[in-house]
């Protein structure tokens, strides 16, 4: 089987543990465009949050964003498929939030948004590493809901909790709801609309660029990487991957600190 395209998860299989892009790593993305062959982003992130990135991905050009709610054309700056959680279903998310003084978080296609008051103590919620880019890249409000309100619909939205306990007890009102509902991170849910994974998404653009799902390698780490490593022609988990993901594929590469993902590419893609 020829392998014409890669997705890589980015937090924890693209990136570093400290959110770092390996020079090594990127030379192996830019191999694999010499030859023709796509490689895509695949990624729980929104298209902003993708910024710090971007002029060393200068070769590829799709992202799947948001947990498949967005495929975006890095190229050309626009929104190729975009769906959403409904107005009133986010103000029920963010309810919960509150009720377990979490962090919520709207990630939509032009912003990410997060309260001004926890985003500067990311810690407290398990999210020490992206310390940086929230007080970076984020538009910080005072009130999450009244930013929510003014928007019809959002791609997803990620809840961080003080513990795994707390997180454990929000899933059980959560995933009562109309949602498609992903652990992450150390205590964190993310919510997208019904039926929307990273496997669609990914699926989406396959099918837009004329590729089978057979020719397709999918690169992860956690419990949101599985639906594109089990949709995947190839399913690869780097080495620091969680146990149900290295129990799911069919290759384990180098962890994430160690060009896991440039091995993969070079394995499948270029050999």
């Amino acid at each position: 089987m020829a392998y014409e395209l890669i997705a890589l998860d980015m937090d924890g299989t693209l990136l570093t543990r400290d959110k770092r892009l390996l020079p090594e790593t990127v030379r192996d993305i830019d191999a694999a465009a010499a030859l023709g062959k796509e490689t895509v982003l695949c990624t729980g992130r929104c298209v902003p949050e993708l910024t710090p990135y971007r002029p060393q991905l200068s070769s590829v050009r799709y992202a799947v964003t948001v947990s498949g709610a967005v495929v975006y054309d890095l190229r050309e700056d626009k929104a190729l498929f975009s769906v959403g959680i409904d107005r009133d279903l986010v103000l029920k998310i963010v309810a919960v939030a509150d009720q377990y003084g979490a962090m919520a978080h709207l990630m939509a296609a032009d912003a990410s948004v997060l309260p001004r008051a926890k985003a500067c103590r990311a810690a407290d919620y398990g999210m020490g590493p992206y310390q940086e880019l929230y007080t970076t890249v984020p538009v910080l409000v005072d009130d999450v809901a009244a930013e929510a309100a003014k928007r019809p619909y959002v791609p997803k939205v990620n809840v961080y909790f003080r513990s795994p306990a707390d997180r454990s007890a929000a899933y059980e009102t959560l995933r009562a709801l109309p949602l498609t509902v992903a652990f992450a991170e150390a205590a964190g849910l993310e919510m997208s609309p019904t039926g929307v994974t990273k496997a669609t998404g990914l699926s989406w653009l396959a099918a837009r660029l004329g590729i089978g799902m057979d020719q397709v390698v999918a690169v992860g780490d956690a419990d949101n990487d599985r639906s594109m490593l089990a949709a995947a022609g190839i399913a690869v988990a780097v080495g620091n991957a969680e146990p149900a993901v290295l129990a799911m594929a069919d290759a384990v590469v180098a962890d994430c600190d160690h060009n896991g993902s440039g091995q993969a590419i070079r394995q499948f893609l270029l050999e």
